[in-house]
């Protein structure tokens, strides 16, 4: 980290025990990225009266070049926010995943999804319920009316290009996720 960590404490005396814990896992964020410029670190008591539920909130202001991630963590939903230590371990562990993908990104490491296959409408069996594709190299696949996503298929004729992802069935090919390609407001 290029600039030293900043911790607040508010409606709470500050604790070493707590400001250990938050420097040690300020330092593990430099295993996720090298790029760390600053960490703010606010642990804040909400409502003191209160004896379970939002007993803690650990705010994380994290900046790396050309981004700034904000972690809150209120402890409404966690039985461990009870405990001002797990909260703290809750939002470092949110914060080192936000730097992962942050880095993945930046080294243009993302998943690439791969193009759907393109077929026409060959057939579709009226008064049933399924239907048959044709693919550019002739194959024929099976869909069921279940399958279509943007269409209704009652009205499917003959003819619409669609896309669709293909898995084997009982009988042979069959299309999953069938969706009619150039329908307005539709991919």
């Amino acid at each position: 980290m290029r600039l030293p960590l900043q911790v607040s404490c508010r409606n709470m005396d500050p604790s070493p025990v707590i400001e250990e814990t938050v420097r040690d896992r300020a330092v593990r964020l430099d295993r996720f990225c090298d790029h760390v410029t600053s960490c703010r670190v606010g642990i804040d008591v909400p409502h003191r009266h209160h004896q379970s539920g939002n007993q803690y909130a650990v705010r994380l202001d994290i900046t790396v070049p050309g981004c700034e991630f904000t972690v809150n963590r209120v402890g409404a939903d966690h039985v461990e926010a009870r405990d001002l230590t797990a909260a703290v371990r809750q939002a470092f562990a949110t914060a080192g995943r936000l730097l992962e993908d942050y880095v993945r990104r930046r080294r243009r490491q993302v998943k690439r999804h791969e193009p759907r296959p393109h077929a026409r409408v060959r057939a579709v069996a009226a008064g049933r319920d399924h239907g048959f594709l044709e693919t550019a190299d002739g194959r024929e696949v099976y869909f069921h009316e279940n399958s279509l996503l943007n269409a209704d298929f009652d009205t499917l004729t003959p003819g619409p290009e669609v896309t669709f992802a293909e898995e084997p069935g009982e009988k042979g090919p069959q299309a999953t996720s069938v969706r009619v390609v150039g329908r307005p407001g539709h991919l």
